[in-house]
């Protein structure tokens, strides 16, 4: 059951909290402006804030975006998010705690270990995804990168990653498509058409890794 099907997709004052975090050159601020401008479009309140650290160098990147009827803040404190959007296995594992009870965590299993492991200053974890699921984060895991591979551009992760999120929001799939093919509107019909099959990838490897999951936690 997605998250739109459930409580879980906005608090008491119907406030949606999204976290997306990866690693700078993987398209994590855009696809939160795209996830923004769907939101703007349904006359949500829309407010969202980034932190970048050494972004153009594959530095950590995190973004934050609330909306909903009324919106104050763009900060998602810790345990308030009601979705964790990883663009990469250890940044996702390594905000997990902002998840709320009863959150999902939709996870890139493609690994791009940032400067400070390169650099010997941190060990990369053995298995990010297990991790989380041991401290009892519902996570739906897949392999976004290869998924953009075989559609012929790395790049098409973003697509892949906001494709997967889209049954998981509290409006139609079909309006987070329109904002992403709308960016990409002055591009060729080849670009549109390729990311109108990442989005569609993206969104088949959800359900995929769901009734994956659903099927570990049966007896």
């Amino acid at each position: 059951m997605s998250i739109s099907q459930t409580p879980a997709c906005g608090d008491s004052s119907g406030i949606t909290n999204i976290l997306v975090v990866g690693i700078g050159g993987q398209g994590v601020m855009t696809a939160t402006e795209i996830l923004a401008g769907a939101a703007i479009s349904l006359g949500h309140d829309v407010k969202k804030t980034e932190v970048a650290g050494m972004a153009q160098r594959g530095g950590v990147v995190s973004s934050h975006l609330r909306f909903g009827p009324r919106v104050l803040s763009p900060q998602v404190s810790p345990g308030e998010a009601h979705l964790l959007l990883g663009f990469e296995a250890a940044e996702g594992m390594r905000w997990r705690h902002m998840l709320r009870e009863g959150g999902l965590a939709l996870m890139n299993t493609g690994r791009i270990p940032p400067p400070i492991v390169e650099l010997g200053l941190f060990d990369y974890p053995a298995d990010p995804i297990a991790a989380m699921r041991d401290s009892g984060t519902q996570v739906f895991a897949f392999d976004a990168s290869s998924i953009a591979l075989e559609l012929g551009d790395l790049r098409l992760g973003n697509t892949v990653m906001l494709g997967a999120i889209a049954d998981h929001l509290p409006f139609p799939a079909e309006t987070l498509e329109e904002c992403v093919l709308q960016r990409f509107a002055k591009k060729s019909e080849e670009t549109i058409e390729r990311n109108r099959r990442a989005f569609a990838a993206g969104r088949l490897a959800a359900r995929k890794a769901e009734e994956e999951a659903q099927g570990n936690a049966s007896p």
